[in-house]
């Protein structure tokens, strides 16, 4: 009896370790050299990649459209997947308009406070919903947040997904509204060869996003800089 309480014992030891290992929110500088994790592209040409999250909204989505169109952009719209339910002519716009679409999970939750098991299942129904607009293309994850443990990444790796963050250096918390002019200027200043660049067209007011993009946009178009999908941005990889 007693050795059975021991062998208990070390097995739910062994849980737990496994638990909070897998729960564990990965580093960058341990994944990186992995090449598991996307935050931003090596390149030799001036090309940029634009995201947007949390859509998609029918009042700033077709807003982003019209001045991507403008500036002959293409961008990749990671969208929660009940949003996509809601509103599926937005959808339909954005891959009209020649942009793609990446899976931002079901319902914005966080893995590490929902489960993993329901996480995994908001992937997976995610998924089928786009495959409706963009089947057989490119399949893109970014878990909200940028709340990214090994558990999940194996899982979203699963499924055929690349996991797609952003560059820090461009991290700009448009979320916070800190004005249309600072985050055009921080886009600016901090442009380099292969950024992914991290905005939000849904989730709350988004009009400083909008003017935001028709500043920097110009600008850098003019400097020679071209605005790609994430999966264009990966074909040029060096």
């Amino acid at each position: 009896m007693k050795w059975f309480r021991f062998i208990a014992l070390l097995v739910c030891i062994c849980f737990i370790v496994q638990t909070n290992t897998s729960a564990k929110m990965i580093k960058r500088k341990e994944i990186e050299p992995t090449g598991q994790v996307i935050w931003d592209v090596p390149t030799q040409k001036k090309l940029i990649a634009l995201t947007f999250d949390d859509g998609p909204s029918p009042i700033y989505t077709p807003q982003v459209l019209t001045i991507l169109e403008h500036f002959g952009a293409h961008a990749t719209f990671f969208q929660i997947g009940n949003r996509m339910e809601r509103y599926p002519e937005i959808v339909e716009q954005v891959v009209e308009s020649g942009h793609e679409l990446g899976n931002h999970s079901m319902t914005h939750s966080y893995e590490n406070k929902v489960g993993f098991q329901k996480f995994r299942d908001e992937i997976t129904h995610a998924d089928q919903i786009i495959q409706r607009y963009q089947p057989n293309h490119p399949k893109l994850f970014r878990p909200p947040g940028g709340y990214l443990d090994n558990a999940l990444l194996q899982e979203a790796r699963k499924q055929g997904y690349k996991v797609v963050l952003w560059s820090y250096h461009q991290e700009l918390k448009d979320w916070s509204m800190p004005g249309a002019m600072v985050m055009a200027n921080h886009v600016i200043r901090n442009a380099r060869n292969g950024d992914i660049i991290l905005l939000h067209d849904g989730g709350g007011d988004r009009h400083q996003t909008i003017q935001a993009l028709g500043i920097f946009l110009p600008v850098l178009k003019k400097r020679g800089f071209e605005f790609v999908s994430v999966s264009e941005l990966l074909s040029h990889k060096k």
